[in-house]
């Protein structure tokens, strides 16, 4: 046979398979339907495993890890056809619209801090945040219930990831409910008359060392951590010592230090996007961006298992982190950011779906950024 023969024997072949998943599909909706009858479970993992162990026997030599694959890829699809026929009408979450309270915000740092402009833009020039002195302690407050809202660094476009913030999402019980993303303008500060050639310390939050790590290294300073750029400033301002800051140019005037330069950052323009949180799930009108933790099987084809539902979905996946589990495993929690919105069905299919199939399953959030 030709090129063209072999074409058309595939295309008829392509056909049948099309006309036996859409009927296969139909049952799955009648078992979907069944199983809600009967008060059965959907996830059923022994069966599962007995079709892709039937599957592998049967298949040609050669063909048994594509058959399984191929089988897996119907048993996903099935489960989430399912799940989205008996969730179409199903709210997964409660939650209350988000009313912005500015008299009720904490964040870490002092004033000048970055985190300060991240409060501004979301609660307006008004809010004057109560400062706390560690990212814990503001996730404590607001799980406590002694502030209402929150609001943490997450990722810098410089440094990537602010781990510290993550680490600490697994700890606390809180939801995110607003985004907003803040210019970096890291300087070099001083106490006025102090040379940058007197300088060798230089002092601020580890992120805004690596987002200024040319220039450190190009002139020959010491970096060193401190809890935040706002701090860090204080700390200079308040010294004998011929210490230096990097942080903005707003904290520098705040603090009557002098910038011995400018925009020193690796990349410009340099951005930070914050996080809002709140104990309550709080929701936007306009709520578009969601979040959530979970642990996958440590088997293969988990994680690309998982990701299939987002294409299956048609939800566009924005972030995928892992952290690890800090229990000598080296196993990881993912945390992932998607499109989408809770009043979605496809969106509470899938949400029911994690919750319900996984070891451990954590909803973050619905928000939208300002």
């Amino acid at each position: 046979m030709n090129l063209e023969e072999l074409r058309v024997h595939i295309n008829a072949l392509d056909q049948t398979i099309l006309n036996a998943f859409s009927e296969r599909m139909e049952y799955c909706r009648q078992v979907a339907l069944y199983k809600q009858e009967n008060g059965l479970p959907i996830f059923q993992g022994d069966r599962e495993k007995e079709i892709i162990r039937r599957i592998r026997t049967q298949a040609p030599d050669g063909l048994q890890d594509y058959s399984a694959v191929l089988f897996q890829n119907l048993i996903d699809m099935s489960k989430y056809l399912q799940y989205r026929e008996l969730h179409k009408d199903v709210k997964p979450y409660q939650f209350k619209t988000l009313q912005l309270n500015p008299a009720s915000v904490a964040c870490q740092g002092t004033a000048g801090a970055n985190a300060e402009t991240a409060a501004k833009q979301i609660f307006g020039q008004d809010c004057q945040p109560q400062f706390l002195s560690g990212f814990a302690d503001v996730f404590a407050a607001v799980q406590n219930g002694d502030v209402q809202f929150g609001v943490i660094p997450v990722e810098n476009s410089t440094a990537g990831s602010v781990v510290q913030a993550y680490d600490l999402m697994d700890k606390y019980n809180f939801y995110i409910n607003q985004t907003t993303t803040v210019e970096i303008t890291n300087c070099l500060a001083v106490r006025p008359g102090t040379a940058l050639e007197n300088i060798r310390e230089v002092f601020s939050h580890p992120q805004a060392l690596s987002q200024c790590s040319e220039f450190i290294r190009n002139h020959a300073l010491h970096p060193h951590k401190y809890s935040n750029t706002a701090t860090a400033a204080w700390m200079v301002a308040n010294s004998e010592e011929p210490f230096a800051a990097i942080c903005s140019e707003n904290c520098a005037q705040l603090y009557g230090l002098e910038i011995l330069r400018k925009a020193i950052s690796d990349y410009v323009p340099n951005y930070t996007r914050f996080i809002c949180i709140s104990k309550e799930l709080l929701l936007p009108e306009n709520a578009d961006r969601i979040s959530v933790m979970l642990k996958l099987p440590h088997e293969e084809g988990s994680l690309y298992r998982l990701l299939s539902k987002f294409l299956i979905g048609g939800m566009n996946l924005l972030k995928l982190e892992s952290r690890p589990i800090r229990n000598g495993s080296f196993e990881v929690i993912f945390y992932l950011d998607f499109t989408g919105n809770i009043h979605d069905p496809d969106i509470s299919a899938l949400l029911s779906e994690l919750s319900e199939t996984l070891e451990y399953f954590k909803f973050l959030g619905n928000y939208s950024e300002i």
